[in-house]
């Protein structure tokens, strides 16, 4: 699964009503913007098209085991934050941080935080 389908599952579990990419043409911006208006929800042909063939379990990253609080510390282990940076971020102690990244590692197979950062660059997670 790509990141624009992470961004837009995610967008949409945190209440969006619609999803489009940067990409997307001004009349097709006008389709999605009158369609949520009359309260209905929309996302691009492509990117439904996209986020269906991605339902196949058996071609799933590792990575989508992961809960949304998991997803969030992954992300910024991978951008090179220090477990007091997230900590103070997300306002947890050092600690719950930790248990995040024991479970994030556990679940992604890994055993070290340089493993989980080239993991997450393979992925194309991060930059």
């Amino acid at each position: 699964m790509y990141p624009q389908e992470q961004y837009a599952i995610r967008a949409f579990k945190l209440g969006a009503s619609g999803f489009l990419m940067k990409i997307t043409a001004a009349d097709e911006l006008l389709i999605a913007v009158r369609k949520i208006l009359k309260g209905g929800k929309y996302i691009t042909p492509s990117l439904a098209e996209s986020l269906a063939e991605g339902f196949d379990e058996t071609d799933k990253p590792k990575y989508t085991k992961l809960s949304e609080r998991e997803h969030t510390v992954f992300i910024k282990i991978s951008r090179g934050k220090s477990i007091r940076e997230i900590a103070e971020d997300l306002l947890l102690s050092e600690k719950t941080i930790s248990t995040y990244r024991s479970r994030i590692l556990n679940k992604l197979e890994l055993k070290t935080t340089a493993e989980l950062i080239r993991y997450a660059l393979k992925e194309g997670l991060v930059e």
